[in-house]
């Protein structure tokens, strides 16, 4: 085996040419070698501190990118707080506005109960006619009847709902106008016109109240309002009871439909505020999978200079050694670094894919212990491994852990996420808080749907839910232990 390497003995040749005969010594040339030696590992040392420099100045590009995205997602968040508070200042004035028409619409339905029930007395007592001339009473109605009380309805404030208030409005008006003209006498049209006061004024005061979350106690109150002043009505007059019917079951219908055309307005709203929240949980997702992604990248980067430094040495021995046994073992083991130098490498592939903020998996799930038959959840994570998503939404909050149905990577699964949220969008379980990525839709729709859209994908139609059936045949067992039990005390009092 020869004691210097290829450059070392061109340096000699170069050195034996250069020097005479009296002064070619060996002690010459090893000084020379040694000389250039020392300046290889200077050079080497500076090799390794540029290398340094570079994946520092690589490191500091990275925290400089997501310092940049921080920023970014702190002004989008200024954006939406600013937002915030002028929808807040619009909706406290038109609060302070509602609450005084409030409460001039409750100041006249007090005076028209009033005068429901003075008429209703005195329908009691006396026979009216077409003789009777007006009274005291008869004018204040006149005078309730025009102005009518209205509020600024939350629902006038979206142009969609505006259209279909104003609409149901006219309905309203042209029902009132078409049963106006069915009374002839004149205390027939005090109770008709007396009627329609209350309900309207009645209708004010659920408007204003209503609340997200109370659509049905207000449904509730339409109903008992219209049946309480039939009631109070047709005492007043049996003839006319069988029109006031036909009028209220109308009036009714349009009473509800302006009680859920206001009460959408509170759906979009809280719908709204779903939507923000579920950016602001979105990107806090995001900031954790990044940082995440980050530590597995200098992980990954870390072994595969380690593999690189490993298969250098092998080759470098293979380079140096000569005995046909211990060469193939040498090969050997090169290929098995070289294989796994390439998985490292795709792993490495698969994270820098994962962090330009689109690639990931979409999911869908299920729960049958926790949500019932035919309910998933279909969702998107850029973790590596989705499964650690699976198993996180999985945690104290429900009574048992997911089912996973389908992972289908995407190099935009965002996208993807939308589009199947879009097409099953009918079949949701929370229509309003859109961050509840629950459907109800079948097992054999949801397979027919990942075969359109991702044919290779992997689609498990089996619904394990194994601690759910556990649980289940624990407690037909304990139901079992009972009646046996109940059965044997039977036998001992006989």
């Amino acid at each position: 085996m020869s004691l210097f390497g290829l450059k070392e003995k061109k340096e000699i040749e170069r050195l034996k040419k250069l020097l005479t005969p009296e002064h070619y010594t060996l002690g010459d040339i090893n000084q020379e070698i040694e000389a250039k030696r020392k300046i290889l590992d200077e050079l080497c040392k500076q090799i390794e501190v540029s290398h340094e420099l570079i994946d520092l100045n690589k490191e500091l590009v990275s925290k400089k990118e997501a310092v940049e995205r921080i920023l970014q997602e702190t002004d989008s968040l200024k954006e939406l707080s600013q937002q915030e508070e002028e929808k807040i200042s619009l909706a406290r004035k038109q609060q302070e506005k509602a609450e005084k028409a409030a409460a001039t619409a409750l100041k006249k339905a007090e005076k028209a109960r009033g005068l429901i029930k003075a008429i209703e007395q005195a329908q009691l007592s006396f026979d009216y006619n077409e003789t009777i001339e007006k009274t005291d009473i008869s004018k204040q109605i006149d005078e309730l009847l025009s102005p009518e009380v209205t509020l600024d309805l939350n629902c006038l404030n979206m142009k969609d709902l505006r259209k279909r208030y104003r609409q149901n409005e006219k309905d309203i008006e042209a029902t009132l106008e078409r049963y106006k003209g069915r009374y002839n006498t004149k205390a027939n049209q005090t109770i008709y016109q007396l009627m329609v006061i209350a309900l309207s004024s009645e209708l004010q005061n659920i408007l204003y109240t209503l609340r997200y979350g109370k659509l049905e106690d207000a449904l509730k109150k339409v109903n008992e309002m219209t049946f309480k002043y039939l009631e109070i009505a047709s005492q007043g007059n049996q003839s006319i009871v069988s029109t006031l019917k036909k009028f209220i079951g109308e009036i009714n219908y349009f009473y509800q439909e302006a009680v859920r055309i206001e009460y959408e307005y509170f759906v979009q709203k809280e719908r709204a505020k779903e939507e923000q929240r579920a950016i602001r949980e979105q990107m806090k997702q995001e900031a954790e999978e990044r940082k995440e992604l980050e530590r597995q990248q200098k992980k990954v980067e870390k072994e595969e200079s380690k593999f690189v430094e490993q298969i250098e040495k092998i080759n470098q021995q293979i380079a140096e050694n000569q005995e046909d046994e211990q060469l193939q073992t040498l090969k050997e083991r090169l290929a098995q670094l070289e294989a796994q130098l390439k998985a490292v490498s795709e792993k490495k592939d698969e994270i820098v894919k994962l962090q330009n903020g689109k690639a990931g998996n979409v999911y869908i799930i299920s729960n049958i212990g926790s949500f019932g038959e035919n309910v998933y959840k279909i969702g998107m994570t850029r973790r590596l491994d989705p499964q650690d998503r699976v198993n996180e939404l999985g945690n104290a909050s429900v009574p048992f852990p997911f089912d996973v149905h389908s992972f289908i990577f995407s190099d935009d699964a965002v996208g993807l996420e939308g589009h199947l949220h879009k097409v099953l969008n009918d079949k949701r379980v929370n229509k309003v808080n859109l961050r509840k990525e629950f459907f109800k839709v079948s097992l054999d729709e949801l397979e027919k749907l990942v075969e359109e859209i991702a044919p290779t994908a992997e689609f498990k139609r089996t619904i394990l839910a194994e601690q759910y059936r556990q649980s289940l045949s624990i407690d037909h067992l304990e139901d079992v232990v009972m009646v046996n039990d109940i059965d044997d005390l039977e036998d001992d009092l006989i």
